[in-house]
């Protein structure tokens, strides 16, 4: 150990014994002990950014917190940080005040723009800020081999990055079928932790002998349950559950009875995706913690499962509880109903209080804008020529990432299918973005809402290629041709008129703007897709996945229709 860590902690234990004054006491506190499940009165000191001790001690300064609940920081366990369209500097503006102090993020959207580049970019923009941001590597790059990404990263191209501080683990392996049959690539990439750090797993829907063997190739988390039992199996097989509560996917409601007081240690709760507006007027974890409180959980337990429980499944054993020798990262909450930050420490500093973000705000976002490889289209390449009797419909669900498959028949013109206002049906279309193939495909897509015009975006799980949702093709053209020229980003289309747009120039999917010119901007494309008829929360979040091939049912990417559930491409007409 080096004289310094030796030092270091030497002092550390001085304080602890009571020999030397603490820089900091937090006194008058109702501690959230989350080893006891209790709540406790009494002081905290802190020296150096970890804590001393908790009980009667000296401090250089002392602040009375007056009774207010005194939490370990929230953790973050699993998010994509790119989906909040801010670089992660920006994120933390909006993250630090509502008592979040440490994130496990997958940087696995800006990896399938810009690969290695875009990782590192990730890594780089995390540093010295108030909040200690993990990364684990994404394990598909491209997702699968049904769409076109911008990399492909192999277990090669990764192992470099194992030695980042940062990188603690292996992302989601979406690709379930190819880990439990046993694809050499997707298993190269599994055993590069050699059994030390944590894969997170993604598996919806996946049951019986096939979900023993995706396990047994090494993911301990899920976050794609949709249902109860589908928890409670994966529970009883040993792997922890992370209840998503994001901006599109809600699981609470579904999964929230899996917790009880023998499987609550096994629980996380985890956002996934969180876009800016929901970020900048509802929180973060905090707001977690409010939804599961009103469902009647344990404020104890709830906090337990955004701290303590994530710590220790990403093997962070420095953090997750108010313990002696431990970070000092610590929130006080004015109530644990809607618990409302009042303070937030990180490493011993105060970052926030009453709601304000204290540090000097920097960002840097440089080396991640990336153009749009696209050519210049005409009207063909969106013309479906009616073969004749009913075709595959992509079926939106409200508030999941999930679609059904539905059959259903089209009006034409011409000979051309066109979309239908009275069913509810748009045209979807696909434009590949990466290498300048001009590769696209067009389907048809139901539960968008649209009445006339179009929107689209490039921010398009897992990929993130072109896609645009409309009703007719000069609205879809317009959306293309204006997104190719920002270098990415969202829109909403009628006509030759652009109604509302958000530039996203870094990898076409995240802004250095303030997050409060985001969350505005972004506000207002969601006001003009419902004037287009959309009765969707966020029909650009819903957008979004319906292009991803690795959530059932059905979906679109740039080389046609996909069957999740059977993995691979199918046709349009039945």
């Amino acid at each position: 150990m080096p004289n310094s860590e030796l030092d270091k902690l030497q002092e550390l234990l001085a304080v602890s014994r009571g020999d030397n004054q603490a820089d900091l006491v937090l006194k008058n506190t109702n501690l959230i002990n989350v080893f006891t499940g209790k709540i406790e009165s009494g002081a905290v000191a802190i020296h150096s950014g970890r804590i001393a001790g908790i009980g009667d001690y000296d401090g250089k300064q002392a602040i009375d917190l007056h009774g207010a609940f005194l939490s370990p920081g929230l953790i973050e366990g699993h998010i994509h940080i790119e989906s909040s369209k801010l670089i992660p500097s920006r994120f933390a503006e909006l993250v630090v005040p509502r008592g979040t102090t440490t994130v496990i993020a997958d940087p696995h959207e800006i990896a399938n723009v810009l690969g290695i580049d875009g990782i590192r970019f990730m890594i780089r923009e995390s540093l010295d800020l108030p909040i200690d941001i993990f990364f684990m590597l994404p394990s598909c790059v491209p997702a699968t081999s049904m769409e076109t990404s911008g990399a492909n990263l192999t277990a090669t191209d990764l192992e470099p990055l194992l030695l980042e501080d940062r990188v603690i683990g292996i992302a989601e392996l979406m690709n379930f079928p190819g880990a439990l049959f046993g694809d050499p690539n997707v298993l190269s990439k599994a055993l590069l932790t050699g059994g030390t750090k944590p894969i997170d797993g993604h598996a919806p829907g996946l049951s019986g002998k096939k979900l023993d063997a995706y396990i047994a190739s090494g993911p301990s988390t899920d976050h794609e349950c949709n249902t109860l039992a589908e928890a409670k199996e994966k529970l009883a097989l040993g792997m922890r559950i992370m209840i998503r509560e994001g901006s599109t996917a809600k699981n609470m409601d579904s999964l929230i009875g899996v917790v009880d007081s023998t499987t609550e240690r096994r629980c996380l709760f985890v956002s996934d995706d969180r876009r800016p507006g929901d970020l900048l007027t509802e929180g973060h974890i905090d707001q977690i913690l409010r939804l599961a409180v009103r469902k009647g959980l344990d404020p104890v337990t709830a906090i337990r499962m955004v701290s303590l429980n994530i710590a220790e499944t990403f093997h962070l054993y420095d953090r997750g509880g108010i313990r002696p020798g431990w970070k000092a990262d610590l929130v006080a909450f004015d109530n644990l109903i809607e618990f409302n930050a009042t303070h937030v420490w990180k490493d011993g500093t105060l970052v926030a209080k009453q709601g304000k973000y204290l540090p000097e705000k920097k960002f840097y976002a440089q080396s991640a804008i990336k153009p749009l490889l696209v050519p210049k289209l005409s009207h063909d390449i969106l013309q479906v020529k009616d073969s004749g009797g009913p075709i595959r419909v992509i079926g939106v669900i409200p508030d999941k990432i999930i679609t059904e498959g539905r059959v259903l028949t089209l009006p034409s013109n011409c000979g051309n299918l066109l979309a239908d206002p009275v069913q509810d049906i748009a045209k979807l279309v696909v434009i590949e973005r990466h290498s300048g193939s001009g590769r696209g495909a067009v389907a048809f897509v139901q539960g968008m809402g649209l009445r006339e015009g179009a929107i689209g975006s490039t921010v398009v799980h897992d990929s993130h290629n072109i896609i645009v949702c409309g009703m007719d093709d000069d609205s879809i053209i317009n959306a293309i041709e204006w997104l190719v020229e920002q270098g990415g980003g969202q829109v909403a289309v009628n006509g030759n008129s652009i109604l509302e747009e958000l530039p996203l120039p870094i990898a076409g999917l995240m802004s250095a703007d303030s997050p409060e010119k985001v969350a505005n901007q972004e506000e207002k494309l969601i006001r003009s897709a419902h004037q287009l008829g959309s009765p969707l929360g966020d029909p650009f979040m819903a957008l979004s996945f319906l292009a991803l091939p690795v959530i059932p049912e059905l979906k679109l990417t740039d080389f046609g229709l996909v069957d999740v559930n059977q993995f691979k491409h199918v046709p349009l007409f039945i």
